[in-house]
């Protein structure tokens, strides 16, 4: 028989403590973090020179874990920031100096409500090769052929097995002698996602804001880096940067960006962000069109925790009653777009989220000056269909509108209700503003010079409405916001 191979990995090792002060338990992670990551770096850059290991390399990530053997007494208002009854329950945690805001918030609630020390230590979950480069660093395609060994023989990959959204989804089941859940996300499944957000958007994760803007149109992006860019010229208080692909930075008060490398190409969801030193900006994405671009933004963007997104984007009107350039304010869902079918049944409600309902019609009131009955002449409450075939008008229009008539929709897009049902699955409060820009059921179809005047015209005003409603939800308190009505029977104790 063969020796096993030795596995070296960083010394020492590292026990759990326990800490009371949540100040030094962020910062113990974030120093195991560093030093096992950085353990990793340095063996594959002795590789690369020639230095084969004698042994497997492996460091993980670091962990938080918390027991408890009583019933507390906890509020019974609080959505989260404790655990349900005794046991001990642990999350492993990657990038925690990206996350010390989100971090500090959700370890001090659990010090708080439970009197108790939480403990940091090492998992025993490695962390792959790929997620100890941070973005902006990368394998170069061409090394892994010149080394004398395969990299999977020396290093841990990223194991799909591990990154999942088993817990979210609500299908995590304990293995006996298993700790629960601490965290909607592993430390793999959070690397994963802070890698993609890269790919997708242009822009390095730590720039995204905690409220977030999503849209179908290009239009909305020039308007947003139009009013971002005045805004840093005029030095508002208000905002501190502005970053736009390939993280090229405007700051306060300039009247232009940083010298920057020119983007290369465009990436497929580019990410816009009016930066507040506290992440409570605004993330603008241009998802361009379908719920499969939809679903795979959010998927991503989930990981870091925003405190609320919204759809602003166009629709189809299907009552005779609507005009070009209407409201449709979402308040239901019709789900025909199929992406989250296996993750999210369609039997499961999406409801209206109260907070949300309400800022966005106060900012339609404020932004068009009107109200009450004048207000219900360009805005309408209702269901909105999303489906997953663009050109549904190519097909007999019997069945589809039958449906459409049945379900009481008043507007038809492609990704609301994608991005609403994945907030509801992430517990991201969500909602949709959209505008009518055709009804092809009654025959008014955008022709091209006419869509560019409408766009030209009502842009403006819709996106205005949009970071309106979002500035109102960012002065509500954070327990109003994230609400009990996103949490399910048995939740994790971080938000």
């Amino acid at each position: 028989m063969s020796e096993p191979i030795p596995v070296l990995q960083p010394t020492p090792p590292l026990t759990f403590q326990a800490f009371d002060d949540v100040a030094a338990a962020v910062q113990r992670l974030i120093e195991i973090y560093q030093r096992n990551t950085g353990f990793i770096r340095q063996n594959f850059e002795r590789m690369l020179n020639g230095n084969v290991p004698q042994g497997r390399i492996r460091a993980c990530y670091p962990t938080i874990r918390i027991t408890t053997t009583s019933f507390d007494p906890i509020d019974s208002r609080l959505a989260y920031g404790y655990v349900p009854g005794p046991g001990t329950y642990q999350t492993t945690v990657s990038r925690p100096e990206l996350f010390v805001a989100y971090l500090t918030e959700q370890i001090g609630l659990l010090m708080r409500n439970h009197r108790l020390s939480v403990e940091i230590g090492e998992s025993d979950v490695p962390i792959p090769l790929h997620f100890a480069f941070h973005e902006g660093t990368y394998l170069e395609g061409t090394v892994p052929e010149a080394l004398p060994r395969p990299l999977r023989d020396v290093f841990d990959v990223p194991d799909l097995a591990i990154t999942d959204d088993a817990i979210v989804n609500g299908t995590w089941t304990p293995r006996e002698g298993d700790p629960m859940p601490l965290a909607p996300f592993t430390a793999p499944r959070v690397d994963f996602s802070l890698h993609r957000l890269l790919h997708y958007t242009g822009t390095l994760p730590e720039h995204f804001q905690n409220f977030v803007l999503f849209t179908n149109y290009q239009f909305y992006v020039d308007e947003f880096a139009q009013r971002a860019r005045a805004l840093m010229a005029a030095g508002t208080q208000d905002y501190s940067a502005f970053i736009e692909p390939g993280n090229v930075m405007t700051r306060r008060g300039a009247a232009s960006p940083d010298p920057a490398e020119p983007v290369q190409r465009q990436p497929q969801m580019p990410a816009y962000h009016l930066v507040r030193p506290d992440h409570s900006g605004i993330t603008l994405v241009n998802i361009g069109v379908g719920p499969s671009n939809a679903k795979t933004i959010t998927d991503h963007i989930a990981v870091l925790r925003p405190h609320a997104w919204l759809m602003l984007g166009h629709c189809a009107g299907l009552r005779t009653s609507q005009e070009l350039g209407d409201y449709v304010l979402a308040h239901g869902y019709v789900r025909e777009d199929h992406v989250l079918d296996a993750d999210l049944p369609t039997w499961v409600p999406v409801p209206p989220l109260a907070e949300v309902q309400v800022a966005l019609e106060d900012a339609v009131e404020e932004v068009t000056g009107l109200s009450g009955w004048e207000l219900k002449k360009i805005m309408r409450t209702g269901t909105v269909a999303t489906i997953d075939n663009r050109n549904w008008e190519l097909r007999d229009h019997s069945e589809p509108v039958r449906r459409f008539s049945q379900s009481r929709a008043i507007a038809l897009d492609m990704e609301s209700a994608t991005i609403a049902a994945n907030g509801f699955r992430f517990r991201v409060p969500y909602g949709t503003l959209l505008c009518v820009s055709d009804k092809p059921l009654h025959g008014e179809l955008k022709l091209p010079g006419m869509a560019t005047a409408f766009y030209r015209r009502q842009v403006h005003q819709h996106l205005e409405i949009g970071i309106r409603a979002l500035e109102k939800l960012r002065a509500m308190p954070s327990e109003r916001l994230h609400s009990r009505k996103l949490r399910s029977f048995m939740e994790t104790a971080f938000q």
